[in-house]
């Protein structure tokens, strides 16, 4: 499960990296804001998950 959170993780940086590709100036700083949020929630979507799992297997 850990390889599937760290998989996961790397998929959530792969597409804000990918929405942002090619683009400059005015374009990338208006994709940038939006996608920024969007990795945000995924990580913490992610993190959550992750803390669930640990405590899970301490108990």
């Amino acid at each position: 499960m850990a390889r599937e959170l760290d998989a996961d993780t790397q998929r959530a940086w792969s597409a804000y990296s990918e929405r942002l590709r090619g683009l400059t100036g005015e374009a990338y700083e208006s994709a940038e804001a939006e996608s920024w949020v969007t990795l945000q929630g995924e990580l913490r979507r992610v993190d959550r998950r992750r803390r669930t799992l640990n405590q899970t297997s301490s108990s």
